[in-house]
């Protein structure tokens, strides 16, 4: 691996975490498939949250690319989904060249009574991935990762609280195919 592939640049974001990033990648696609709070808010009675631009996936991008990696990251998330939707919509959200899939499956299933297939679902949706040779990186546990940045609702997180999960999410993602 050239020396240059090993210089690393520091980024500083929002909520005072920061990543070491390679200097030298290529583009690859990265797609977030989740609900609300990959989407970047809820709706109905829970419609706190951010705009997508502020959205873990808009914020990982952006420190992906500060730091020389030209991934895109692709924001799948619907407000809402369950495990089953986002497995019925898979197909149409990965398109070839799909390196990574960053599966986010939050609570609705519990909510809507159909915690029993989330599991079934999540590996499905593992499969169909591995088919492809994508890798799955999760995205659970959010009120862990971000604890003080919950909005008012209880389920959603401020633009800081996204900011930590792409910050969470980073050093994997640069650990995949993703940025090489």
């Amino acid at each position: 691996m050239a020396s240059s592939r090993n210089l690393a640049v520091m980024i500083a974001i929002v909520g005072g975490f920061s990543i070491s990033l390679p200097a030298a990648a290529i583009a690859s696609d990265i797609v977030a498939l989740g609900a609300s709070n990959t989407e970047g808010k809820g709706r109905g009675r829970t419609p706190d949250g951010v705009p997508r631009s502020q959205a873990y996936p808009a914020q990982l991008q952006q420190m992906l690319r500060s730091g020389g990696c030209r991934a895109s990251v692709t924001n799948a998330g619907i407000a809402g989904n369950t495990t089953g939707q986002m497995l019925k919509r898979l197909p149409g959200a990965v398109k070839p060249g799909t390196r990574v899939l960053i599966l986010q499956p939050g609570g609705n299933d519990a909510r809507r009574g159909e915690g029993d297939d989330a599991a079934g679902n999540v590996a499905a949706i593992r499969a169909f991935a591995a088919s492809r040779n994508i890798q799955v990186v999760m995205l659970e546990s959010l009120g862990r990762l971000a604890p003080a940045y919950r909005l008012p609702d209880g389920q959603h997180f401020s633009a800081e609280g996204h900011a930590a999960f792409a910050a969470y999410l980073a050093p994997t993602i640069l650990a995949s195919a993703a940025c090489r």
